[in-house]
């Protein structure tokens, strides 16, 4: 099974070495944008395309290719450790995931089973393991997970949220039940990231894509330890991209955290946010993804301003500020590939 060198443009940007041009992959690449996702979604449910790993990972790696992005993401979902708790996750058509049975007491965190992912979710594994022959070494595979309080936030509100109210007044008023909880998610994770590291993944990603809903001072108090906890117990060696949504005011306390890379939502300028996060770390981003429904002219006038912010400084990964929006025309998707890489100095 070829493995991709560590000489790959995107492995040394994640361990901030210099690059002979900037490596770009896009959050959720694969997705409803494209027509190949749509058809197979046509006959399966998300769930069962993340159970199905052939479909799972001929999907990813055809993408990957698709698109000429420098790293692969494997097909899954952050909810997916869920299922084996027993809380009922079912995601609902026009609504997304729903809770049926939250978790909001101690006594419902004490009820929640522990499990060995390698025995409850064995298809993720072996979509990285497939996603992995699939590649042949060509780009570099990324595996990933939701930090603990975005999953947390799904577990105690039981469906999307735009307030977290649920989940602010239990990490309050509950102190027992939320470090219980967190602990629990925490070590869940961890062992889910490094099993997908033995089964081939070369990076991770720690999606904590709600995170921005809380104040510093409550991302400090009640959360920062639990996400440093996981970062901190990933196999040495293997480069961890830490990324959240609208965290302007929490950078310093997610590098605290940890993570080899800061994933920048495009909300703040790259350059200045990448000082204010200091030495010795990366940054990804940070295109408005809302910018790919414009036209080509007006995608690479954003990627050479994310670009300029950069400034050429080693350990910039190159990618968008959230996820590709459905309505995304998926020629867009490659044409601000293309202008990364024309714009950034890679020869054809």
């Amino acid at each position: 099974m070829s493995q991709p060198e560590r000489s790959h443009p995107f492995l040394q940007a994640c361990r901030g070495e210099p690059t002979a041009y900037t490596p770009v992959w896009a959050m959720r690449q694969i997705g409803r944008y494209l027509p190949e996702y749509r058809a197979v979604r046509s006959r399966m449910s998300l769930l069962d395309l993340c159970k199905t790993p052939e479909a799972a990972a001929g999907l990813a790696v055809r993408t990957a290719e698709v698109l000429g992005v420098d790293a692969a993401i494997i097909f899954a979902d952050i909810l997916l450790l869920l299922e084996p708790l027993g809380v009922g996750l079912a995601f609902a058509k026009g609504e997304g995931p729903v809770i049926a049975r939250p978790v909001r007491t101690l006594e419902h965190v004490q009820r929640l089973p522990d499990f060995d992912p390698a025995e409850r979710v064995p298809f993720v594994f072996e979509t990285v393991r497939l996603m992995r022959e699939g590649l042949g070494g060509r780009v570099p595979l990324i595996g990933f997970a939701g930090a603990p309080f975005t999953v947390a936030s799904y577990l105690v509100e039981g469906r999307p949220s735009q307030a977290f109210l649920a989940t602010k007044r239990f990490m309050r008023a509950e102190p027992e039940a939320w470090d219980a909880l967190m602990s629990r998610l925490a070590s869940l994770t961890a062992r889910y990231l490094n099993g997908q590291i033995a089964a081939g993944a070369d990076a991770l990603q720690l999606f904590d894509s709600w995170i921005g809903c809380l104040s510093p001072d409550d991302y400090r108090r009640h959360v920062l330890r639990y996400t440093r906890r996981v970062i901190a117990a990933v196999a040495p060696g293997v480069p961890v991209i830490h990324f959240g949504v609208g965290t302007a005011g929490l950078l310093e306390a997610m590098r605290e955290a940890g993570g080899d890379v800061i994933g920048l939502d495009w909300r703040v300028d790259l350059g200045r946010a990448w000082d204010r996060l200091g030495a010795g770390v990366g940054v990804q981003g940070n295109l408005d993804p809302a910018l790919l429904l414009s036209s080509p002219e007006e995608v690479r006038r954003g990627v050479r301003t994310v670009l300029d912010a950069a400034g050429g400084r080693p350990g910039h990964v190159f990618n968008l500020g959230h996820g590709v929006l459905p309505e995304t025309p998926w020629k867009h998707v490659v044409a601000m590939v293309d202008a990364v890489h024309e714009m950034s100095g890679r020869r054809a």
